[in-house]
């Protein structure tokens, strides 16, 4: 009589298990990626220091530095959107340093509308975060360098374009001399373990519910 309940209770209990699990899973994901966030923003809004010789990326990721130097002629537009502001692009200047160094700028999110304003340019003081970005894969298209739309932050390729070192510092705060600088932004990663886990949470509560359901159906055939 009862053999027809087997199945369907081990399914139920197998299904809850996973999701349960999932969730568990997301709630540690989101710890981990609690600390890294709360490491990096340590490192974001540390004491600025002055740019190393050679910055590598294992060593110095997102870490507060700041640079003197020129703002170069010359400029790579990222295509990208922002909240409540729409699309737009990042410009990527080239920004000579005292030394002889040439590296890149993101000088930050324009409207689409300002794409092709005048920009800022000549000896300028700033501090910014040291990125490298990790924005491409497979299906990334290739830039239009005709009508100046790049679909990703790639250091080779923009710097290889530039002809700088592939070096790049994200702006926060500058100096200018002139007209001001594009509207800012930092560094963002993305944290959805949460709402991840209180899907896969909602999702057992949702099966065990079907499973109710199904053990009911059953039980309801046989009378």
């Amino acid at each position: 009589m009862y053999i027809r309940f087997v199945f369907p209770i081990a399914l139920g209990l197998l299904g809850i298990a996973v999701l349960i699990s999932l969730g568990i899973w997301q709630l540690q994901r989101l710890d981990w990626k609690n600390n890294l966030l709360s490491n990096i923003e340590q490192k974001i809004t540390a004491k600025p220091v002055r740019l190393m010789d050679e910055p590598t990326e294992l060593e110095d990721q997102y870490r507060s530095v700041i640079v003197e130097g020129s703002i170069l002629p010359g400029e790579i537009h990222i295509l990208t959107s922002l909240k409540n502001i729409g699309p737009g692009f990042l410009v990527i200047v080239p920004f000579a340093l005292a030394d002889g160094k040439t590296i890149m700028v993101d000088r930050g999110f324009v409207p689409e509308a300002e794409k092709k304003l005048n920009r800022s340019r000549g000896k300028v003081k700033l501090v910014g975060n040291l990125l490298w970005p990790n924005e491409t894969d497979g299906f990334t298209p290739d830039p239009d360098v005709k009508k100046n739309m790049w679909f990703a932050r790639d250091l080779e390729k923009m710097s290889n374009h530039l002809k700088t070192d592939a070096v790049l510092i994200v702006m926060r705060q500058s100096e200018p001399i002139g007209k001001p600088v594009p509207q800012q932004i930092g560094v963002h990663i993305s944290n959805d373990h949460l709402g991840y886990a209180i899907t896969w949470f909602s999702l057992a509560v949702v099966w065990f519910g079907m499973t109710i359901l199904l053990v009911y159906r059953i039980k309801k055939r046989q009378v």
